[in-house]
């Protein structure tokens, strides 16, 4: 690591780590080792909580407009150039490797990592993996990666539901590209219009709003079924 990017990390908060521009511009000339390794722990790695879809988006508007653009102005980027071309491959093959790693940690590990009263690691998170899980079938492994949390789980319960690792990597692999490739050229695409680039931060909420809908809805009809039970009884 550089002299510039070690001093960049320290004066990085713990605030700011559910701040995609923040994350890059604390890596400074290593950001796309620091976005590739954002992506890697959050595919499966036991840490869910990190700005894994709107770091994409960011990287994608970047690596089309060029860090010395008016575009990287906008969102006041201060790291190394993004190359559209070397995130395309680079980031799925990170969210893979995060979620092999997460699936032999629930192949051999499991529920041993996991407490109801822990800060990250609760037990809840991995019981609605499953639920998920057992819901979507090994599809699973696709829509969890547009949902924050069970993005970080659903290989784990993978893992423990004993999944063949053949059918596990096709449908990690799948996932992956529509899921890191997807949202990158979302922000090349989107990243061109001038509105988009400043109001970066109206963009993080949209996505991060569109991202836990599904848990939202899910625990409105979890709600709304125990209403219904209990008025039954």
């Amino acid at each position: 690591m550089t002299l510039a990017a070690s001093t960049t990390m320290q004066a990085f908060a713990l605030k700011d780590i559910t701040d995609p521009i923040a994350v890059l511009n604390a890596f400074g000339s290593i950001a796309l080792i620091g976005l590739l390794l954002v992506v890697f722990i959050e595919s499966g790695v036991l840490f869910p909580v990190l700005p894994g879809d709107s770091l994409l988006f960011v990287a994608g508007l970047l690596a089309a407009a060029g860090t010395a653009s008016a575009a990287a102005q906008d969102v006041q980027y201060e790291g190394s150039a993004m190359s559209l071309p070397v995130l395309l491959v680079a980031t799925p093959i990170a969210a893979v490797l995060g979620a092999i790693v997460g699936y032999f940690i629930g192949r051999f590990g499991g529920e041993k990592f996991f407490t109801p009263d822990a800060r990250f690691l609760k037990t809840k998170y991995l019981d609605e993996s499953h639920a998920f899980f057992e819901k979507y079938g090994p599809a699973t492994l696709v829509l969890a990666r547009f949902v924050p949390f069970v993005r970080t789980f659903a290989p784990i319960a993978a893992g423990a539901a004993k999944m063949t690792f053949a059918k596990f990597i096709m449908w990690t692999i799948i996932g992956a590209v529509v899921w890191a490739d997807g949202i990158l050229l979302l922000g090349v695409w989107l990243g061109k219009i001038t509105w988009v680039r400043q109001h970066i931060d109206i963009i993080f909420i949209v996505i991060v709003l569109v991202s836990v809908l599904p848990i939202a809805l899910g625990a409105v009809k979890k709600y709304l079924a125990g209403r219904r039970t209990d008025a039954a009884a």
